[in-house]
């Protein structure tokens, strides 16, 4: 865990009286700055959502008259449910969390940073984090072997030999950063791993030695979207990209727009046999269809009161799946439990809990015991569920907030196999769904057939699921109640278990369920995010060959959060979000068009048909084991080897030193480009862009998973053929994710996605759509109208000095906070994305790379305006750039010399944007300002 750091308080001019004086149940004191108190002042602070609260303690403690002001207190303190939202919020967060999929190429750009003050004369040491920073290594292990003991051994012996280069690059940055620390691989996923350790409920600076210091909540930003799992034990937080990352960790505020608060009121309580993933899906479904994108969502109500921590940890997860900010839940008694049950130390949970007493922030609104009645908090809109409603359910087949009913998954298939892709379809002739194929090299006693609809993959993965006890004991309980029915995986089914946390291990042992798991094929994989990532490594060759050889819709069923197209596997295209225990109920029954509320899960001994009903654990059975998962002894013990004992593969890594990197030449780690020809002052910025071609027409929902794949490279795309030309042998490869510190891979690997269609490529006589990561040329002269990869085509404009745009339809940009979206974009030369719509952090994402977002008004779109990819485009911005303006010009210079022009929407939302937009981006904006001081 990273050492805090100073944060200066500088409140103590204009609302010095605010600052007052708690104590714990044990009489020790601590100072902290009064919400109560400044409500004196403006009394409407006593009404706002507890999040709102939060945010509003950080702007008041951080007040010193610059970066925050006293306009922006009183400001944050007169929020209004609904007004207008137009000022930007300066948010100090209290320290930030990284994956390394994101934290490797963040590194890399401070390494940079570093380059350039050196090169300019300045001390390297004036690029150093402000706040705590934790790296946790989750993101890399790969589920190449499966199905045996030795799995998570050999896997985690294939994670290093694949990633030495970056974990030695990881080991530079904790002996130069004196506030950057490092989790090692193999210890669980960092949300799970921020839920049971890193969070500490309230901080102090580390330079305040006074006798009574003063506290305060902690917050934070990660690099990654499922950051808001830490909502569920009343943190304020939430995923950002990279380069907004990097500017909190360097001093800088994150700068948000006032949000709307959508209070979500839960009522009753779950029924028998219904999970939190039963209950995150169905949250995640109706949030969606209310819009929340940009919004803190808050629940409140007795059926929040009574749902456990881990429960709303969960739900806090999938925030990004149903597009909010947070998914946020008040401190209360059940916070205070799971701390204690976590093992943080008694003085820790005795100052947690008197601080948020102290403030009047300690309860559920609208629950027993709580500070405030749900009435006294004004929300912008009330959501509401009875939890008694809730059913067993699934989601997908391509996206999260797809909800169906468990009843409903058979024929929910079967109607989809030969829908049209534009209604979440297949495309598939309806008399090709039965028919089954023969792998190659069978026996021919007992040949494999596998066919349409079929599980492949099925994965208890994901800190969603594995952070909670409930649904993992659950899993545990069917495992066991299956193998003493006699009941066994089918052959075709690739079977993993990589929780998120070593705890799980542990109580799994403890409760004896383990070795049920395993005789499944359910053995330990690996701690990391596997699968929920897209590391589920790769099927066997013969099923591959028959998936493509027969066009098969074969499917993957996880306990994880994102089931976007190809990211599970490039060759899987149904792919389902369920609970463990239905994961595993999945893996038995072999194939998705089994109705399991209907038909039996298989045939146990003698022949016996087995139901679900059958093998599934009751609340009861689960509710007997769950005090083995909360010992306290357990996780200070499991924790306590971070420092004391790393793992032998970990201590074998040998970092160079020193407070500037060499750059060594590698093909994971390069220096990035962002910072090129850098100087103190910013080159002038064309505002607006002319003469630019169309690089892409895209439909609705294309994801960060699209633009830039976390996933395998494939050998004969651009980035498989720059690997191959270095000298790096295809089963060396590794994945798009583990190489995102080398900008030259990245770059090559933008909308390389294998199931991404450019809409500018005609579709074929049946009405489908070519896939992949092509377009078709425009620039005047021998090769317009080639179809090239991307890439291609966009190093030719660049040459030609030609800019591009993109198109696109609804929620461009939704699913992971990947940095790279932008930062790819931004390198192959397009200068502007348009869309209908954009989900929060790959716009943010695009402005801090100098990427300009434009968003269509009303129902205009770049299909209204018939655009087939050979016009050229001008944006035009006149008079001073501001934010949100309605008045740009998009000019449209059709081939047959038409023009024509439509308004849309500048999604540069804040003042500070403007500026990272003026500046070049969010990296030379930041970094201008620190070698200025």
């Amino acid at each position: 865990m990273a050492a805090a750091t100073s944060q200066a308080p500088s409140s103590a001019g204009a609302f010095a009286p605010t600052l007052k004086t708690f104590k714990t149940a044990s009489g020790e004191s601590g100072k902290f700055w009064s919400l109560k108190e400044l409500a004196k002042q403006y009394p409407n602070v006593t009404k706002l959502p507890v999040s709102i609260r939060i945010v509003l303690e950080s702007v008041l403690r951080n007040c010193d008259g610059q970066k925050v002001t006293p306009a922006h207190v009183e400001q944050l303190a007169n929020w209004q449910p609904n007004a207008d939202r137009t000022e930007e919020i300066p948010f100090v967060v209290t320290r930030v969390v990284l994956q390394d999929f994101t934290g490797v190429p963040l590194l890399a750009d401070l390494a940079a940073m570093r380059s350039v003050a050196a090169q300019l004369g300045k001390s390297p040491k004036t690029i150093e984090p402000l706040v705590p920073v934790d790296l946790v290594v989750d993101h890399s292990v790969m589920v190449d072997h499966y199905g045996t003991p030795q799995a998570l051994d050999l896997n985690m012996k294939l994670e290093f030999s694949r990633n030495n280069e970056r974990y030695q690059f990881m080991k530079w940055g904790m002996q130069a950063f004196d506030t950057f620390g490092v989790t090692p691989p193999g210890f669980g996923i960092v949300h799970q791993v921020n839920l049971e350790y890193l969070a500490r409920g309230v901080y102090k600076s580390a330079d305040d030695k006074a006798d009574v210091p003063v506290w305060y909540p902690d917050s934070l930003v990660g690099t990654d979207s499922h950051t808001t799992m830490i909502n569920g034990v009343g943190v304020v937080g939430w995923g950002v990209g990279g380069i907004e990352a990097e500017a909190a960790m360097l001093g800088q505020p994150v700068y948000f727009l006032t949000p709307d608060v959508v209070g979500f009121e839960l009522t009753g309580q779950l029924r028998q046999g219904v999970t939190a993933t039963d209950l995150v899906l169905y949250v995640t479904q109706i949030l969606r269809g209310e819009k929340v994108v940009g919004k803190f969502v808050e629940f409140f109500g007795p059926g929040a009161a009574s749902i456990p921590v881990p429960d709303r940890a969960t739900i806090g997860n999938m925030a990004p799946e149903y597009g909010a900010t947070m998914g946020f839940f008040p401190v209360d008694d059940k916070t205070i439990d799971y701390f204690r049950g976590t093992g943080r130390t008694e003085a820790e949970i005795e100052r947690f809990e008197a601080y948020y007493k102290a403030q009047g922030l300690f309860g559920m609104p609208g629950a027993e015991g709580a500070s405030q009645s749900a009435g006294e908090v004004q929300y912008t809109k009330i959501v509401k569920l009875d939890l008694s409603t809730v059913t067993p359910s699934l989601a997908g087949p391509k996206r999260p907030q797809d909800r169906i009913d468990l009843g409903h998954l058979s024929a929910r298939f079967k109607e989809l196999y030969s829908k049209p892709v534009e209604a979440n379809g297949f495309n598939q002739p309806a008399d090709r769904l039965l028919p089954r194929v023969t792998l190659a090299n069978q026996p021919e006693e007992a040949p494999v057939k596998i066919g349409n609809g079929d599980v492949l993959i099925a994965a208890i993965t994901s800190c969603t699921n594995t952070s909670n006890p409930s649904v993992l004991l659950a899993a545990g309980l069917l495992a066991k109640k299956a193998v003493e029915a006699g009941l066994t995986v089918k052959p075709h089914v690739k079977t993993s278990l990589a929780p998120g946390s070593r705890i799980v291990t542990e109580y799994l042992q403890k409760t004896g369920l383990l070795p049920y798991l395993e005789k499944l094929g359910f053995y330990l994989a690996g701690y990391g995010c596997t699968t929920c990532i897209g590391n589920a490594g790769d099927l066997a060759p013969e099923i591959n060959d028959a998936i493509t050889r027969s066009d098969l819709v074969c499917a993957a069923v996880l306990s994880g959060n994102r089931n976007f197209e190809a990211r599970i596997h490039p060759n899987l295209k149904a792919n389902f979000l369920a609970s463990p225990p239905l994961v595993v109920a999945f893996a038995i029954a072999g194939n998705v068009m089994v109705d399991l509320m209907t038909e039996p899960v298989g045939k146990g001994t003698g022949g016996k048909d087995v139901y679900l009903g059958d093998i599934w654990p009751s609340a009861q059975e689960v509710s007997d084991l769950l005090g083995f998962a909360m010992d306290a002894k357990a996780f200070r013990q499991n924790y306590s080897q971070i420092a004391a004992n790393p793992g032998k593969l970990w201590s074998s890594i040998k970092g160079v030193t020193g407070d500037v990197y060499d750059w060594p030449d590698s093909t994971y780690i390069a220096e990035p480009p962002f910072f090129a020809g850098f100087r103190m002052q910013p080159h002038a910025t064309q505002v607006g862009v002319q003469g630019a071609r169309v690089m892409a027409l895209f439909g609705d929902s294309i994801t960060t998973d699209h633009i830039s794949p976390a996933g395998a490279i494939k050998e004969s795309s651009p980035a498989g053929q720059y690997l191959k030309a270095n000298g790096v042998q295809k089963a060396d490869f590794n994945s798009y994710g583990s190489r995102r510190g080398n900008h030259e891979v990245m770059m090559r690997g933008t909308f390389a996605n294998v199931r991404i269609k450019n809409l500018m490529i005609p579709p074929a006589a049946d009405g489908s759509r070519e896939e992949g990561g092509v377009t078709l040329f425009q620039q005047s002269g021998p090769r317009q109208g080639e179809k090239m990869f991307i890439y291609d085509a966009a190093m030719a404009y660049m040459e030609a000095g030609t800019p591009t745009v993109i198109f696109a339809g609804e929620e461009y940009g939704t699913g992971s906070s990947r940095d790279w979206a932008a930062k790819g974009t931004q390198l192959l030369g397009i200068k502007a994305v348009v869309a209908r719509s954009f989900e929060r952090i790959h716009r943010a994402n695009l402005v801090g790379m100098g990427v300009l977002p434009l968003q269509f008004l009303g129902t205009d779109s770049w299909e209204g305006l018939k655009l087939v990819g050979n016009e050229k485009i001008d944006i035009v911005i006149d008079g001073e750039l501001s934010p949100q303006r309605d008045d740009v010009k998009l000019v449209v210079h059709r081939a047959d010399g038409q023009v024509q022009e439509l308004a849309v929407r500048l999604r540069i939302d804040t003042p500070i944007e403007v500026e990272y937009y003026r500046h070049g981006g969010i990296l030379p904006f930041v970094l201008r300002q620190l070698l200025a001081d």
